[in-house]
């Protein structure tokens, strides 16, 4: 039974981390002819209209003052900013990149634990994060050829994503997942909404438009669902290093959607990154700590 629930939380990790892939591919494909805020408005709306026939359907509509508790709120505006600095770097970067270097998040959340909190880190951990962000460095190749300025981006994203996980631990117990996500998907919309309408050139949106921000929408709800149950039916020691098949699935959509190969300095930096992850979940595993999180977007 035990190895049935296992096999059942890690299908359920890797068809999250594909849904939030295929949600990143239609938010860029919709980039290409509008501006980024707005596209971040139109997915939040679409996602919003996906989640509230759920959250009536299974009886939930009575905790949504939930969401609008200060921490849920201060949580979801630290979700605000990574999304901002990603939707920012994915209208100039490789997907795959990205994506590489926001899965750094989980190095973050450990070093802010120690800083904040002073959760003991040790030199193995401390050494691996270095590990990560060498392959983070590895990716975004500063001063190189393939050099993007919007990597910072990147590195801001999984700032941001870090310091959601945090304070992910003061929400209240038994606040429902659904809540915090609507309380999500409500703060990132009027926060895009307010950005683009002061600094964007509004583009009407097109039928294209609504059915790549409907499928988004979609996706990115199916993504949290998925998360959720994985980590609520197996373990998160056996669930949490399949979250780095993100990887694979924005290699796919890079080369097979947008024609974007990683040379191989990024492709080495993939490589360290998911190892040295993989390494601290396989450490803290073994200690039974709880085990951070790769960024969900």
């Amino acid at each position: 039974m035990a190895l049935s629930q296992n096999l059942r939380g890690i299908a359920a990790i890797v068809v999250a981390t594909g849904s939030f892939v295929a949600n990143d591919t239609c938010m860029k494909l919709a980039l290409a002819d509008a501006p980024p805020f707005q596209v971040l408005v139109m997915r939040g709306t679409a996602a919003i209209v996906w989640c509230l026939p759920v959250i009536c359907f299974m009886g939930l509509i009575r905790h949504l003052p939930k969401a609008f508790n200060p921490w849920v709120v201060l949580r979801s505006s630290s979700e605000l900013v990574a999304i901002l600095c990603f939707i920012t770097a994915l209208a100039h970067m490789p997907i795959a990149d990205l994506t590489a270097i926001t899965q750094t998040s989980p190095l973050v959340v450990l070093l802010g634990m120690w800083f904040l909190f002073g959760e003991k880190v040790g030199g193995l951990r401390l050494l691996l994060i270095g590990f990560g962000v060498t392959g983070a460095l590895l990716v975004a190749q500063p001063g190189g050829v393939a050099a993007s300025p919007f990597a910072v981006f990147g590195f801001l994203t999984a700032a941001g994503v870090a310091g959601r996980d945090i304070l992910s631990r003061k929400v209240p117990p038994r606040t429902p997942a659904l809540a915090v996500t609507f309380s999500t998907l409500l703060v990132v919309v009027l926060g895009a909404l307010v950005l683009s309408l002061a600094f964007e050139e509004q583009v009407m949106p097109t039928l294209h438009h609504a059915w790549l921000m409907s499928i988004a929408g979609f996706f990115l709800m199916c993504g949290h669902s998925f998360v959720f149950l994985a980590y609520s039916r197996s373990a998160a020691r056996v669930v949490a290093p399949f979250s780095y098949s993100v990887m694979i699935w924005a290699g796919l959509s890079g080369i097979l959607v947008f024609g974007q190969f990683p040379n191989m300095l990024a492709i080495a930096g993939m490589t360290l990154i998911m190892a040295s992850g993989l390494a601290i979940i396989l450490l803290e595993g073994r200690r039974g700590r709880p085990v951070p999180a790769a960024a969900e977007l």
